[in-house]
């Protein structure tokens, strides 16, 4: 370990930590160039094949960036996706944005360190970052944008130069060291340890802009809310923001195992998928039985119809979710796990006044939002399980074959879990149990 990382580790001052020097080279969970073709024609594309863990060269720092020490972060569907190379290899994107010149073309190298959530310490500013000093503890934010762009000053999600970091950007989050732009940092809760808080921006963001935020579904008290995979990572604190809301959760469960968690994080109504049938494809007709189906159990259970669909799953559930929704509800989406091909019948989306929402993460100050709500105590983090930086390709091969519930944290440089709190009263006075409702089941 190099002379910087150990004193951050050591709880050292901001000057003793700017004394020590930026090393060269760091350890990061990458990518290689020349591994994009490696899948092609196998049908099991295993993950811990194309996931690296080594050391990479450290990037010179842009004038508006900060050097962050991580000591954790996660593993989001956006790791797996650009380690199977599909739909395409992110090192596409990286070229892209290497063509913009100057520091970005930075990111356009034969590697790509990934990894989309971050918890650490500042280490090092850019010479434009005023907001933040060496020695801050954060959390990093998932998006990257252009703030010359006019845009983003009303929503940066519709901003052309926003990009998902560690996906679409280079220098991520699953690493020893990470560079992001100072406009994405949030302070970090002071009662969660470096896992807990380095495993839940991405997921937690999003919810919150797909249910909360204004460019969302905006739910209100008494609410029925259907939340596919109400136990994975985005379903999870969907689960919390419903309850939060005064609303009622619906989840849908794969196993009775996931039931369980469902319950322990206070969903009201919990319907196991093959309840429904939801097995293999489905013909338009078998689509429209299997929601049927799923209506007459949220109906018996509620007495009503949802008035929204929470779904990231896509493919399989889709057609469903536009279905189920009662008249003039919403269907709330951010991804498609099952494929991007959506069918559904659109004689009940537009005779019932229906409408289909797209959110994609969420902006700085939605994020902020969100961490507040983190910080008072009322979201609480949703880890099942934590690896090293070394069992990278482990922790994504979970994900990747959905074997997990919850947010799947990964230590960086923390040596160790439960470091990081600042704020134990606070801790305390939640409670472990509450704070960690996934840990024990």
């Amino acid at each position: 370990m190099d002379s910087l990382a150990e004193a951050v580790l050591n709880d050292a001052s901001a000057e003793e930590i700017e004394r020590e020097p930026v090393p060269d080279a760091y350890v990061a969970a990458h990518l290689n160039a020349t591994d994009t073709g490696m899948f092609q024609g196998v049908e099991d594309k295993d993950v811990r094949k194309s996931l690296q863990v080594g050391r990479v060269a450290m990037p010179e720092l842009a004038p508006d960036e900060v050097l962050i020490a991580v000591m954790a972060s996660s593993i989001n569907y956006n790791t797996v996706w650009s380690a199977t190379f599909e739909p395409l290899p992110t090192f596409q994107f990286l070229k892209r944005y290497g063509k913009v010149g100057g520091f970005a073309a930075r990111h356009d190298r034969p590697y790509q360190v990934v990894g989309s959530d971050a918890s650490g310490v500042v280490v090092r500013t850019g010479a434009g970052v005023n907001r933040w000093r060496t020695g801050d503890h954060v959390l990093v934010s998932c998006i990257q944008t252009d703030d010359h762009e006019p845009a983003t000053h009303a929503d940066s999600m519709l901003s052309e130069g926003q990009r998902a970091w560690g996906y679409e950007t280079n220098f991520g989050g699953l690493a020893h060291y990470a560079v992001a732009k100072a406009s994405q940092l949030i302070r970090k809760p002071a009662h969660l340890t470096w896992e807990e808080s380095g495993s839940s921006m991405l997921t937690a963001s999003t919810s919150y802009r797909m249910l909360i935020g204004d460019k969302g579904a905006r739910i209100k008290l008494g609410d029925i809310v259907l939340i596919w995979g109400a136990t994975g990572g985005l379903g999870a604190f969907a689960v919390q923001m419903v309850r939060n809301a005064g609303g009622i959760p619906v989840g849908v469960v794969g196993s009775e195992a996931k039931a369980g968690a469902a319950r322990a994080l206070g969903c009201e109504v919990v319907i196991n998928r093959a309840e429904i049938g939801l097995e293999g494809p489905a013909t338009p007709e078998e689509t429209i039985e299997r929601a049927k189906r799923l209506g007459k159990i949220i109906r018996r259970e509620t007495g009503e119809d949802p008035h929204v669909a929470f779904d990231y799953v896509g493919q399989a559930t889709f057609g469903i979710s536009v279905f189920v929704v009662r008249r003039g509800g919403t269907v709330v989406t951010c991804g498609s796990s099952t494929g991007y091909q959506h069918q559904y019948d659109n004689r009940y989306l537009w005779m019932n006044s229906k409408r289909i929402l797209g959110c994609h993460a969420a902006n700085l100050h939605e994020q902020a939002e969100c961490g507040r709500l983190f910080a008072l105590g009322r979201l609480a983090p949703v880890l099942s399980t934590v690896y090293s930086l070394e069992e990278v390709g482990e922790a994504a091969r979970l994900v990747q074959q959905n074997r997990h519930t919850g947010k799947v944290g990964v230590l960086c440089l923390a040596p160790e879990e439960g470091l990081g709190v600042t704020d134990p009263r606070l801790r305390e006075r939640i409670g472990a149990a509450q704070l960690n409702p996934l840990r024990n089941l």
